[in-house]
C-alpha cells in the first residue's frame, strides 16, 4: 500500500491538498499505520482547520463560502463535502483508539459530531448520520469506567435510528448496570433483554470500513441559444456495488456468531448532502452561464462569427461540475461486539461474499476489550487485531497485535 499513498500524497492526483492528505491517510489506515495515518489526516485537518472554526461558530458563515463566485468550480480549492470534513475526524479517532490514546479518540469524535451538527443546522434537517462517532466515544467512555457518558452516545444512536441493534442491546446492559429501571423496561420491550454474564468478561470489537462509497457524475444540460451556448452543470453521486454487505466475528466453539450491524450508512449520506447544497450550485452555474453567454455576445459584436465560435467553446469548456470527491471512503461504517470468557480463544471473520478469513487465536484478559479493526477491498480483508495475546504459533506475531492492549471497566452482563 506505500505505493498508493505515494500517489496520494501527489496534489496532481488528487487536485487538492485536503483530499491528498485524507486519501493517503485512508490507505494509511487500511494499512494499519496509525502514525502515518494521523500524520496525512492531520494535514488534511490543516487544510481545512478554518473552514472548520467558521462552520462551528456560525454555519451561515460556511454557507457564505458555497456561494462564492467562479469562472470554473473546479479551480477553487477543495476543501471537502461537510459529511467528507465529518469523516475526516472520524478517521483521526480510529487512529488515535488504536494507539490506545482513549481521550484524543474523543476529542476528534467531538469534532466530528460538532461538525455534523453545524451541517444540520446550516441545511435545517438531522442526517441519519454520526451513528460511527458515537459508537467509537461510547466505547472509549466505557473503557475509562464512565458508563454514564457511554450511556448517553448510545441513546443518542437509538433517536438518530442509527446501529440501533447495537445500542439496544448495550442501553439494556447499561440500564441494568446504571439501575435505570424506567428505561430498562422501555429498552427490553424494544431490544429483548440482554442476559447476565460474569463481570470478568472479556469483549471482542470490530469496527469494519465496508466497501468503496459512492463517486460524483457530472450532470450537464448544454442549451444552444440565438445568443450563444447556456450551459449548467452539477454533480451528482453514483453508488457503487457492494459484494460485502455485512461481517460476522467468530469464536471457535462459541455459537452463534455476532454480525456487524451498520452503524453509518456514508453512501446514503454523501449523496443526501449533495442534494443539499446542489440548490446553490445550480445557482451558482446557472449566473455563470449567462456571465458566458454575455461574453460570447460581446465576442460576437467585435469579431464577428468566429468570437461567437470562440465563447461558445469558452463556456463548453469551462463550465463544469466539480467531480472531486474523497474517494476511499467507505460505503458503510459496521461494527459488532462479542463478549467471552476470559481465556484463548480462536477467532475468525465471515463475510456473505467468501470463506471464514482466521483473524488468530489470542489470550484475553478478564475485563479485556479487544479491537479488530476491518476494511474491505472488493471480497478482501484487511485486518488489525489490537489488544489481546496472540498465541497461536502458526502464526508469526504481527505488529498489530503487538500493540499495548486497551483495559475495559469490568463488565456487568453482555
Amino acid at each position: 500500500m506505500s505505493n498508493a499513498i505515494d500517489a496520494f500524497q501527489d496534489v496532481r492526483t488528487t487536485g487538492s491538498e485536503f483530499l491528498s492528505g485524507v486519501e493517503a491517510g485512508t490507505v494509511a489506515l487500511a494499512a494499519g499505520e496509525w502514525d502515518r495515518a494521523i500524520e496525512l489526516l492531520g494535514r488534511a485537518h490543516f487544510v481545512v482547520e478554518d473552514v472548520e472554526r467558521s462552520a462551528l461558530i456560525s454555519p451561515e458563515s460556511l454557507g457564505e463560502t458555497l456561494l462564492s463566485w467562479t469562472l470554473n468550480e473546479s479551480q477553487t480549492a477543495y476543501y471537502g463535502e461537510g459529511f467528507e470534513r465529518v469523516q475526516l475526524h472520524v478517521g483521526l479517532a480510529l487512529a488515535y483508539l488504536a494507539q490506545g490514546d482513549l481521550e484524543d479518540a474523543r476529542v476528534e469524535v467531538r469534532l466530528a459530531n460538532q461538525l455534523l451538527e453545524s451541517e444540520e443546522k446550516l441545511y435545517s434537517k438531522e442526517y441519519r448520520a454520526g451513528g460511527i462517532g458515537h459508537l467509537l466515544s461510547a466505547i472509549t467512555y466505557e473503557l475509562a469506567n464512565k458508563p454514564d457518558e457511554a450511556y448517553i452516545d448510545y441513546e443518542r444512536m437509538e433517536q438518530k435510528g442509527v446501529g440501533t441493534e447495537l445500542a439496544g442491546r448495550a442501553l439494556v446492559r447499561l440500564a441494568k448496570r446504571l439501575h435505570r429501571e424506567d428505561a430498562l423496561s422501555t429498552w427490553v420491550a424494544k431490544y429483548g433483554d440482554v442476559a447476565d454474564a460474569p463481570s470478568s468478561n472479556a469483549s471482542v470489537v470490530v469496527v469494519a470500513a465496508v466497501g468503496l462509497g459512492a463517486y460524483k457524475r457530472e450532470f450537464m444540460l448544454p442549451i444552444p441559444t440565438p445568443d450563444g451556448l447556456l450551459q449548467w452543470a452539477v454533480p451528482t453521486y453514483e453508488t457503487r456495488p457492494q459484494p460485502i454487505t455485512y461481517l460476522e466475528i467468530r469464536a471457535q466453539g462459541s455459537d452463534p456468531a455476532v454480525r456487524t450491524t451498520v452503524v453509518e450508512d456514508v453512501g446514503h449520506v454523501a449523496k443526501e448532502n449533495l442534494d443539499d447544497r446542489i440548490a446553490w450550485l445550480a445557482a451558482k452555474s446557472a449566473v455563470r452561464a449567462v456571465i458566458k453567454r454575455e461574453l460570447t455576445q460581446q465576442l460576437e459584436e467585435q469579431v464577428g462569427f468566429w468570437g461567437r465560435v470562440i465563447g461558445d467553446i469558452f463556456t463548453f469548456v469551462t463550465e463544469r461540475a466539480d467531480l472531486r470527491c474523497w474517494s476511499t471512503l467507505p460505503d458503510t461504517w459496521q461494527a459488532a461486539r462479542a463478549f467471552l470468557p476470559p481465556g484463548r480463544h480462536e477467532l475468525s471473520l465471515a463475510t456473505n461474499a467468501g470463506e471464514p478469513t482466521a483473524v488468530g487465536t489470542f489470550e484475553l484478559e478478564p475485563g479485556e476489550t479487544m479491537f479488530i479493526f476491518v476494511r474491505t477491498a472488493g471480497t478482501l480483508l484487511h485486518i488489525h487485531p489490537i489488544g489481546g495475546r496472540r498465541v497461536d504459533a502458526s502464526v508469526a506475531p504481527s505488529r498489530e497485535s503487538a500493540e499495548t492492549p486497551v483495559e475495559a471497566e469490568p463488565k456487568s452482563s453482555p
